[in-house]
């Protein structure tokens, strides 16, 4: 399966009714030698596979989700652009397919929408109750300790 010049595609989800592509354009991989397993190639081969991408300048998503994946991968921007290094496998086509894949999972999550807002609820009576009850014990445990004279 060759994975050069192929497109990333999001598939549909919350946030994205029809899913999302990414075009290969939009992505930049770099390769460089990597340590670990590799045996006498290690040496040699750049499988070492680092996946830049910029979602700020990406024409594949709606304005909603550029600010939604700009706000929850603010803290992994480094110069705008999300980098993801993939060195775990011995083979460069290996290494390049993990990258995309855990860019896909990156930007599926950032880009679900924000669950349900917190609904405020009240204490019921009787856990008020409870509450004021176990206090009062403990209060009278306290107070029992000091009306006894210390010991001889």
């Amino acid at each position: 399966m060759d994975i050069r010049g192929r497109d990333l595609r999001i598939p549909p989800q919350p946030g994205a009714r029809h899913g999302i592509v990414i075009p290969a354009a939009e992505l930049v991989e770099r390769f460089s030698r990597s340590g670990g397993p590799g045996g006498q190639g290690v040496n040699t081969t750049d499988s070492r596979v680092e996946l830049l991408f910029d979602p700020g300048a990406s024409a594949a998503f709606s304005q909603t989700q550029r600010e939604r994946i700009l706000a929850r991968l603010s803290g992994r921007l480094v110069g705008g652009r999300v980098s993801i290094v993939a060195s775990g496998e011995r083979s460069q086509l290996r290494n390049r397919e993990d990258a995309r894949e855990r860019l896909v999972g990156l930007l599926s999550e950032a880009i679900l929408p924000p669950g349900p807002a917190r609904r405020p609820t009240r204490p019921t009576r009787g856990s008020q109750l409870r509450r004021l009850e176990s206090k009062k014990r403990r209060a009278d445990i306290k107070s029992a300790r000091r009306r006894l004279p210390p010991p001889a």
